[in-house]
C-alpha cells in the first residue's frame, strides 16, 4: 500500500487547508485511518483518525471542533479539513494505514503504512 499526502501549504492563522490521502490497492475500505503530525524538533503526535466506513471519526483534544476527518473509501482517499488553523498547528502532516486494527487509533506504532507527509506553515 502506498499512500500520498497532499494539500500542504502556507496559510495564515485563522485560514483554512484541505489535506488529501490518497492510497494504492483495492483494499482501502478495510484500513482504519489516521493523520499524524510532527512539528519541528518535535516527536510525531496524534491528530486524527477514521474508522472503516467513516462511522467513528476520533481527534486529539487540540484540534476537536476545528478540524474534520473524512475517507471517500470509491477513491481511496481520505481528508482533513482544518479550519481556524493557529501557529501551532504548524507540522509535517502525515497519513497512515492500519491494517489489523486493533482499538489503538492514536498509537502511531500500529499503523502499517505511511504517507510522505505534507507540510502545513500557519504565519502569526
Amino acid at each position: 500500500v502506498q499512500l500520498q499526502a497532499s494539500g500542504g501549504g502556507l496559510v495564515q492563522a485563522g485560514g483554512s487547508l484541505r489535506l488529501s490521502c490518497e492510497a494504492s490497492g483495492n483494499t482501502f475500505s478495510m484500513y482504519y485511518l489516521g493523520w499524524f503530525r510532527q512539528a519541528p524538533g518535535k516527536g510525531r503526535d496524534f491528530v486524527s483518525a477514521i474508522s472503516w466506513s467513516g462511522g467513528y471519526t476520533y481527534y486529539a483534544d487540540s484540534v476537536k471542533g476545528r478540524f474534520t476527518i473524512s475517507r471517500d473509501n470509491d477513491k481511496n482517499t481520505v481528508h482533513l479539513q482544518m479550519n481556524s488553523l493557529k501557529p501551532e498547528d504548524t507540522a509535517v502532516y502525515y497519513c497512515a494505514a492500519d491494517v489489523n486494527y486493533s482499538g489503538a487509533y492514536s498509537y502511531q506504532i500500529d499503523y502499517d503504512y505511511w504517507g510522505q507527509g505534507t507540510l502545513v506553515t500557519v504565519s502569526s
